[in-house]
């Protein structure tokens, strides 16, 4: 009779230990593919800010110079839409990093209406210290 209680109790132990190990490993494989998602996003929202950078930087350069910029304005019309889709996954896959990445995102968009080529280069040179702000606070993020 022991030797049937002992065994049961073996047996409950057993699938107890095997069903925390397995949670585990899937906790774990749950939270590797959201950090993987996290960083894919923040690449591409890195990627789309670059994007959106230049199209302004070459649209506000047209402008102040007096050229005709109606092309670099729909071409940083696009830019600027791709960087929606990237901030949102961001702000939702790592919100320990959605201030910094709306901080980037501002400043980008500061670039529009500079009132002279100074402050064009002074805002451009905000938004690249914002951009790798950005990715260092990913980094830090990553590394806790």
């Amino acid at each position: 009779m022991w030797q049937t209680v002992i065994a049961v109790l073996g047996t409950l132990a057993g699938v107890g230990i095997t069903s925390a190990f397995t949670a585990r490993a899937a906790r774990t494989a749950r939270q590797d593919a959201r950090r993987s998602e996290g960083l894919a996003a923040v690449t591409a929202l890195v990627e789309a800010l670059a994007d959106h950078r230049r199209a302004m930087w070459v649209r506000e350069d047209l402008r102040l110079s007096g050229a005709d910029w109606a092309d670099a304005r729909t071409a940083s019309h696009a830019t600027r839409s791709a960087i929606t889709g990237p901030l949102l996954q961001v702000q939702l896959l790592m919100p320990a990093v959605a201030d910094a990445a709306q901080t980037a995102v501002q400043a980008v968009y500061a670039l529009r209406g500079a009132d002279g080529h100074p402050i064009l280069t002074d805002r451009r040179t905000a938004a690249l210290k914002a951009s790798d702000d950005l990715v260092a606070a990913v980094g830090r993020h990553l590394a806790a």
